[in-house]
């Protein structure tokens, strides 16, 4: 974590670079200000909670700004989360060119995790309310989920990185679902009777669709677009997600990723509550070209 203030100050020059030089009249506003002002604006526009409602707040988390695949997915998720799902609220962060040009976005780093995850702790009642977190990026087999924005971001969240942002936060209440190789990794620091943890793989697998060609991850695609859209709830829109990644992988003849769950008993209860107050709404088309992984022979 030690390279992140180097490496972010960088990250302003490419502001700079990104900006017509006609505009360049004065000394570009840092990014790392940028993004505590743009999410304070995030924050401050999120609905307070009800009180004696359960209510969902959502995050997104595109890490990997090297590859539009995960930039994609998280420009997806606040309309599904909004329109299918009945959140409350929705902050995403995103690595992407994108990001730093004229319509700017929060970066997703470390530090703007930590920021968003507690501006939405304190609109939310922590321990009534969800937060379900969604991240996707490239993970390495040595369970580090990858920070990236070539060439001026290089860094990586951990496990352990993960638990201690949302223990910080305060929120109880946690649906977080990581799509990105050897995700499963994250499963034995993160599990416990509050938490819904779905992984796009085991910790010793990759999984598949992250790549330049792609415009949606495979799990991403089976869990978020597909079967959070035709399924009833989020157990089983995972179920689903497992039958339409393993029929992909038999057909590419691929290793199987073996996509993970751990759903504690408390965490159960709290959707079922949930769900029964905001049922699900309808279904929202992804905007993005997928290819037909039906078709190949």
């Amino acid at each position: 974590m030690s390279r992140r203030s180097t490496l972010l100050g960088m990250v302003a020059l490419l502001a700079a670079l990104a900006t017509p030089a006609a505009a360049r009249t004065k000394d570009p506003e840092p990014l790392p200000q940028r993004d505590t002002r743009l999410i304070a604006a995030a924050v401050d526009a999120l609905p307070a909670q009800r009180s004696g409602t359960i209510d969902l707040y959502a995050l997104g988390f595109a890490g990997d700004g090297s590859q539009d695949v995960f930039r994609n997915e998280i420009a997806y998720f606040p309309q599904l989360m909004r329109q299918r799902l009945q959140a409350r609220g929705v902050i995403t962060l995103i690595n992407h060119l994108d990001s730093v040009q004229p319509a700017p976005h929060p970066l997703a780093t470390y530090e703007n995790l930590q920021q968003a995850l507690a501006g939405i702790a304190k609109r939310m009642d922590p321990d009534e309310d969800i937060l379900l977190l969604y991240l996707t990026m490239h993970g390495t087999p040595e369970h580090e989920l990858a920070v990236y924005f070539p060439p001026f971001v290089e860094d990586a969240l951990i496990p352990e990185d993960l638990r201690t942002v949302l223990d910080d936060a305060g929120i109880r209440h946690r649906v977080l679902v990581i799509s990105a190789c050897y995700s499963g990794g994250f499963i034995r620091e993160l599990r416990d009777a509050d938490t819904l943890l779905i992984t796009a793989a085991r910790a010793d697998r990759a999984s598949f669709g992250c790549d330049s060609e792609s415009s949606v991850t495979w799990f991403g695609r089976a869990w978020l677009v597909e079967g959070l859209n035709q399924e009833n709830d989020l157990l089983q829109a995972y179920e689903y997600a497992t039958r339409r990644v393993h029929a992909w992988e038999q057909a590419e003849k691929v290793e199987a990723s073996f996509p993970q769950m751990a759903a504690g008993k408390r965490i159960r209860q709290r959707l079922r509550q949930w769900q029964a107050q905001s049922p699900l709404g309808e279904a929202v088309a992804y905007p993005y070209p997928i290819e037909d992984l039906d078709a190949k022979p």
